[in-house]
């Protein structure tokens, strides 16, 4: 029987070696991707049948990696492992076709199955997590556009690198723009969030997931 081949997305190398160790045995470790951007790369050279990806990382959040991911026509499964615990992040990961939410705490007991359910074309989400997707309002549920909903896709990758501390140039480069481009979207972004300055626009991301706390 063809083993199932998994694409590991997460920024911290310690995690994704022990990550490793629990996937290799059951499935063929195609790559380990460190960023977003990476993902989409990887996953749209490797095809996959199934990706494994955390929420917050550089350069793009897992999210909408996944979002450019499914546009360009891969059809992977995906489960999403994180230490996100807000079910917010699980219904929209859920909305936009994940077959897996799994809390990082439980992936040595979890994620296996969570891949194997999502082979068979079945959701599995960690029990404290569907509990609480379960207690939300229906009419925030399937609010789709509930956690950014002023910004474009364009603009969320814009609002995350600049909340990583990227410079208008380093932007530019990274979304292959002008500086001038990227300078006006990140005041349209201040504009439509009403907010005034980067450390605003960086407490925003984080509450949002894009990026880290620190």
């Amino acid at each position: 029987m063809k083993r199932t081949r998994v694409l590991l997305a997460d920024d911290h190398r310690i995690v994704a070696e022990g990550l490793r160790n629990i996937l290799e045995p059951a499935f063929t470790l195609v790559a380990i991707v460190e960023d977003g951007r990476e993902l989409i790369e990887v996953a749209l050279r490797e095809q996959p049948d199934v990706i494994v990806a955390d929420i917050t990382m550089p350069l793009l959040n897992g999210l909408d990696a996944i979002d450019a991911i499914r546009s360009a026509g891969c059809q992977a499964k995906v489960v999403f492992l994180t230490m996100h615990r807000d079910a917010t992040y699980a219904a929209r990961a859920l909305r936009s076709g994940a077959s897996g939410f799994v809390l990082k705490h439980s992936a040595a007991e979890e994620l296996l199955t969570a891949i194997r359910c999502a082979i068979a074309g079945e959701t599995f989400v960690t029990q404290s997590i569907a509990e609480s997707i379960e207690q939300m309002p229906a009419s925030r549920r399937a609010n789709k556009q509930m956690e950014q909903p002023l910004l474009t896709p364009r603009q969320r990758e814009v609002l995350q690198l600049f909340a990583e501390g990227h410079t208008a140039p380093q932007v530019a480069k990274v979304l292959q723009i002008s500086k001038r481009t990227a300078e006006n979207h990140k005041a349209r972004i201040m504009c439509a969030l009403g907010v005034s300055s980067t450390s605003d626009l960086v407490q925003y991301a984080i509450r949002h997931g894009l990026i880290a706390g620190k």
